[in-house]
């Protein structure tokens, strides 16, 4: 069974670009295109993976990211941080690895593939 993977960003393009580039992969992929949305999916049905944008409207990426870490049964998920914004590394505490967008799409799989082993 595939991996799942929850894209977590507003740009549509930006969205639609990783899913088809993880889709490829042979990941199943599930989006969202803002932190609300997307913490109602994880509590459902919590992936294997979430690549997160930071910066969104209505619920960021950052306090979607303290929400889910707080939960016991969502705060190991590993979280792919990919975000246009500077400084970008101090918005979230310990992500699992953080791309600057445009994304580099070899090293963006190769991290997705060796966080999911």
């Amino acid at each position: 069974m595939a991996h799942k993977i929850l894209v977590v960003d507003d740009e549509p393009d930006v969205a639609k670009y990783l899913e088809t580039l993880l889709k490829a992969g042979g990941y199943e992929v599930v989006t969202a295109s803002d932190g609300d949305e997307a913490l109602k999916i994880v509590e459902k049905d919590p992936p294997d993976l979430i690549s997160l944008d930071i910066m969104m409207p209505k619920e960021t990426g950052v306090r979607f990211y303290r929400k889910i870490k707080k939960k016991d049964q969502l705060k190991d998920i590993p979280i792919v941080v990919v975000s246009g914004m500077a400084g970008r590394h101090l918005a979230v505490p310990k992500p699992d690895a953080i791309f600057e967008k445009p994304v580099d799409r070899e090293a963006y799989l190769k991290t997705v593939k060796s966080l999911l082993e």
